[in-house]
């Protein structure tokens, strides 16, 4: 009963550093979005850490307009990485979880 125990806390010690390591891979990740119009670009992550955005000079005339733009840009970028993330994650942790009967957490 302990043999398996320490087993199964290795594994998810294992699974742990795996998940880390992951999400420091993620970094370099990189996702790119831009507008319907190509107007503005944006460039984060996977982590969601916004790393360029391009906007383009007719914009710079309506802050109004050129703010909805970031938004509705950025946004759609966040939603992205996070997908990537999460099926990234998901897919260590799941591997790397122990087999506990009734405990399906994936």
């Amino acid at each position: 009963m302990f043999g398996d125990l320490m087993g199964m806390m290795g594994k998810l010690k294992e699974t742990k550093a795996k998940v880390e390591a992951t999400k420091e891979r993620l970094n370099t990740v990189y996702i790119d979005e831009q507008s319907n119009d190509g107007l503005v670009s944006v460039t984060i992550t996977a982590n969601r850490e916004l790393k360029n955005i391009n906007i383009d000079s007719k914009l710079l005339e309506d802050k109004d307009q050129l703010e909805d733009y970031l938004i509705l840009t950025i946004n759609k970028a966040i939603e992205k990485a996070t997908q990537v993330q999460e099926t990234e994650i998901g897919a260590v942790a799941k591997e790397g979880m122990p087999n506990i009967p009734g405990m399906d957490l994936f």
